[in-house]
């Protein structure tokens, strides 16, 4: 029988629970992005490689997206305030320590650890809605407002980040988390009631294998960009990875406690939205990474003027999310898992048009917008219909998986785009360096001999294809997305009752 403690000190103020759990949100996926920004600064700092750069990010998302099912289970079994506070302190404690790194090695252990506390207090901050809010309109409210911080988040992020790099210090995208963290694992056992503890093992060996056969994965897709789908390590990476995806998978079936329950995936609406999200999170990260770099380089912007060119998409999905939760409970799911996957896939291809003279508001702010609508859209409907009907035992589990197929989707996205991007990037680069051969001037091609680099013409031009391509690659990964959304996704009465929360709406 499932015991409950600690009941809330300051119990039935529900806004401000909600406050506590999507604070502990936005700082775990601002965390996903913050860095991006701060990246060319680390790089100097702490003398990193261009390819062990791109670890910075991969050691958080990899661990985040990995442990997300065992922090759902953590949850389940020992009481999901009291993992929760235990995700954002160690989140917290990992953050002071990436802030004080002076070698790579620290900082890309720091990063993981921060992983491991973001997968723990995030997969609980989704759960724990579950148990704060009955269902119905007052959860599909709250759940709107988490959707929205968790798509706007990254947006923020690169805001963020610009600041703190340009006014103080790339050490303090670290820093900040600590007065919030500190004030999230307070005010949580003031506001928020502890949920019943179910008694349970761990799956310590799935959540090994999943988190390191994701990791070789990722691992082979960077590995492919640099040294191509030949190499030696290339291979093995991929062989590891198969090997230890296969291990997790019969794990799961012979485990009487399993990390990922695999009765999840008979519901075909939580199964689609499942895949839905992994799409996206590839997407969205990958979107955010080439967008920034883009951005910087051949607009030329500054850090804090790339964050705030990145604000209209956090105004979108904050619109379209406020529209869905609203329609919700009358059109149900479908409706809108179709229409915001076809808009986000509208505005990848539109930012395949790319081009090194394109301006910000034709070049990117329109496309992101786009994009924003439909993040939104989605986001909201897809949070709903993964733990719409999920028995309170398996609610940890449920939302700890949606939330790792974002994290493990943007992890892998991101690696296969800049896969892309690198194949892409060396093929124009060699048209380029012939044209620029054929057309500059004596004095260029004498700068180019000494430093190897072409002059900022022809290094847009490459910069630019290889984004575009990228994107591309992000066209045909979230237009599966809009398949499922279109034949897998279906609705049903009893899916549309709960979403009203006293029945069916008037009119069905």
């Amino acid at each position: 029988m499932p015991s409950t403690r600690g009941a809330a000190r300051r119990a039935g103020r529900p806004g401000i629970a909600l406050t506590v759990i999507v604070t502990c949100q936005l700082m775990v996926v601002l965390d996903s992005t913050i860095v991006n920004i701060a990246n060319p600064h680390i790089k100097d700092a702490l003398n990193f490689s261009t390819s062990g750069l791109s670890w910075v990010i991969n050691a958080y998302t990899l661990t985040f997206g990995g442990l997300l099912l065992l922090g759902g289970r953590a949850g389940d079994i020992l009481g999901r305030r009291r993992v929760f506070v235990a995700g954002i302190s160690l989140f917290t404690l990992a953050s002071l320590a990436a802030g004080l790194a002076q070698e790579p090695w620290q900082l890309l252990a720091a990063r993981a650890v921060q992983g491991i506390g973001g997968a723990i207090a995030s997969t609980t901050s989704l759960a724990l809605i579950t148990t704060t809010f009955p269902e119905g309109p007052a959860r599909t409210k709250a759940f709107g407002v988490y959707a929205a911080v968790s798509g706007g988040g990254g947006a923020i992020g690169l805001l963020a980040g610009g600041v703190l790099v340009q006014w103080l210090d790339w050490r303090w995208i670290f820093f900040v988390n600590l007065p919030i963290g500190l004030a999230v694992a307070l005010l949580a056992p003031l506001y928020i009631d502890e949920s019943p503890r179910h008694s349970s093992r761990f799956d310590l060996l799935g959540a090994l294998t999943s988190t390191l056969g994701m990791s070789s994965l990722v691992y082979g897709f960077i590995r492919a960009a640099d040294d191509g789908w030949r190499d030696g390590w290339t291979i093995g990476a991929f062989v590891a990875a198969v090997v230890l995806l296969a291990l997790f998978v019969v794990q799961e079936h012979r485990t009487s406690d399993p990390i990922t329950p695999l009765s999840l995936f008979a519901d075909r609406n939580r199964a689609g939205s499942y895949a839905i999200m992994l799409a996206l999170g590839g997407c969205l990260l990958g979107l955010i990474f080439f967008l920034v770099i883009y951005v910087q380089n051949v607009l030329g912007y500054s850090a804090i003027k790339t964050g705030i060119g990145f604000l209209p998409v956090t105004g979108a999905i904050g619109v379209a999310a406020t529209l869905a939760q609203k329609l919700l409970p009358r059109f149900g799911p479908k409706p809108f898992l179709i229409v915001g996957t076809a808009v986000t896939t509208v505005s990848m291809v539109w930012f395949t048009r790319i081009a090194p003279d394109s301006s910000y508001v034709t070049g990117v702010m329109g496309p992101m917008i786009v994009f924003g609508l439909g993040l939104g859209l989605t986001f909201v409907t897809l949070t709903l219909t993964a733990v719409s009907g999920i028995a309170q035992q398996q609610a940890g589990a449920a939302s700890g998986l949606l939330n790792a197929m974002q994290g493990v989707g943007g992890a892998l996205g991101l690696s296969i785009l800049v896969t892309v991007f690198g194949s892409a990037s060396r093929s124009e680069g060699r048209k380029q360096v012939a044209d620029f051969m054929a057309t500059g001037t004596p004095r260029q091609k004498a700068d180019f001999a000494k430093s190897g680099n072409l002059p900022t013409k022809w290094a847009d031009a490459v910069l630019t294809h290889g984004v575009t391509t990228a994107y591309l690659a992000g066209v045909v990964i979230i237009g599966v997305a809009f398949l499922i959304s279109l034949f897998v996704i279906k609705v049903r009465k009893s899916d549309l009752a709960a979403l009203s929360g006293d029945g069916m709406p008037a009119g069905l």
